[in-house]
């Protein structure tokens, strides 16, 4: 502890927990020497980590800035302010909520907001294997048990949205909420053409920017805000900022998502995350993170063409964000297998249904890259051709060792040149 605040104690941690100790070691270990290709992945800042491990932990502050449950609140409400202001600021919202905890809290809170549990409420939504995510409506998560989903996928021949055809899956259905967005769906959504279609059946309009939130912050993927009733996205993908989520919406829906969110789905804030993601808002404004959001989709665009080169199917043929998604069968490997022996080489990616997939999903028939964390380090286009070759050698001898052995000098070789954490 310091006067002015906190600076983490590593040698206390040490002497207090090795174990922990160590395996946190161990983990800035793993980032030091992997390339991380998950899309969903990325690098906090250190401004981002010291806001996490702050005394702002030691907070309760039930209720929100002005309005708290507890005294004492005056800094977080500080914090707390900010993080709202900025988000406003950023994406041009009407009202933002920076509470929930994490994607799948923020989701549940929307729900809650506009919907009633067990009853025919229909929400229209991506569905999971079409690149949609666990929470639009798989029967395994609360949402697809509580609510009623009618799933939308991709045209078979193009593998992109059909607005025509979800057009008239909303005519016939007439949902409550229209639900775009997506967690493995490679390219632009029109979300003014989603608008249309909200208006036209008299639904809400829900966009869950999670994936591409940063990107928009960068300049670099369309805005959903101006068109959307209410957005959904977490902080720590391509927003580089700490776990957590955001809500923002229209100004006359910010009673039922605040209501929904505090006192239904949570109870005290995470006011250290809620600084946390301040300062990541605020890191979102500079014309670094332009650059960063931009090399992002131009990395992701140039990966997508290595793997192409590689034998790959790539879904869709491109992409326009910060993913891709590859099917791997014209290299007779499925996904599951390709996720163990890139690992094996320093590569973390992972495996990944791809639409009308013929295999079951724990061993699906893709795999899906991105590019936010190696965008955040530096990398940029010849890397990605390089990466690109990499994991075409391993996908297609991932049983060789002598390739195994020489791509993962390669892979050696990069992260050395793209430090993690350096200073």
């Amino acid at each position: 502890m310091t006067r002015d605040g906190f600076v983490a104690d590593w040698e206390a941690l040490r002497r207090t927990d090795p174990e922990v100790a160590a395996a946190i070691a161990g983990e800035l270990n793993r980032e030091r020497t992997t390339l991380r290709l998950i899309a969903s992945e990325n690098y906090a800042s250190p401004a981002v980590l010291a806001a996490m491990a702050s005394t702002m932990n030691n907070k309760y502050a039930e209720g929100y800035p002005g309005r708290r449950y507890y005294g004492g609140c005056e800094f977080v409400d500080v914090s707390e302010t900010l993080a709202i202001e900025r988000t406003k600021q950023v994406f041009g919202a009407e009202h933002a909520n920076v509470q929930p905890h994490a994607g799948a809290q923020a989701n549940i809170a929307v729900f809650g907001a506009f919907l009633r549990p067990l009853s025919d409420d229909k929400v229209l939504a991506l569905k999971l294997s079409h690149g949609g995510h666990l929470t639009h409506g798989s029967p395994v998560n609360v949402s697809g048990m509580w609510f009623t989903f009618v799933p939308y996928e991709v045209d078979p021949e193009t593998e992109l949205l059909d607005l025509d055809r979800i057009r008239d899956l909303a005519l016939e259905h007439r949902p409550k909420i229209i639900l775009a967005g997506f967690t493995a769906y490679p390219r632009v959504i029109d979300f003014p053409g989603f608008r249309r279609i909200a208006d036209e059946v008299g639904a809400l309009l829900w966009v869950d920017a999670s994936h591409f939130i940063g990107l928009v912050a960068g300049g670099a993927y369309p805005n959903p805000v101006p068109h959307a009733d209410v957005v959904t996205f977490t902080t720590h993908k391509t927003l580089r900022g700490p776990r957590g989520a955001i809500i923002v919406c229209r100004e006359e829906h910010a009673k039922a998502i605040d209501r929904a969110v505090f006192p239904m789905m949570q109870g005290g804030p995470l006011e250290n995350l809620i600084a946390a993601k301040a300062v990541a808002l605020r890191e979102a404004t500079t014309p670094e993170f332009a650059d960063y959001a931009a090399r992002t989709v131009r990395s992701a665009r140039a990966l997508a063409e290595g793997l192409a080169d590689e034998g790959i199917r790539i879904v869709s043929g491109g992409t326009d964000s910060h993913l891709v998604l590859a099917d791997l069968r014209p290299l007779s490997i499925g996904g599951a297998e390709a996720e163990a022996a890139c690992e094996g080489v320093g590569i973390a990616l992972n495996k990944n249904a791809i639409p009308f997939d013929p295999s079951p999903p724990a061993k699906p028939s893709g795999i899906r890259v991105g590019t936010p964390g190696p965008a955040t380090l530096g990398m940029d286009e010849p890397e990605m051709k390089e990466v690109a070759g990499i994991l075409g050698e391993v996908l297609r001898r991932p049983d060789d060792e002598r390739v195994r052995s020489a791509c993962r000098a390669r892979v050696s070789d990069l992260v050395a040149r793209f430090p993690v954490y350096a200073g």
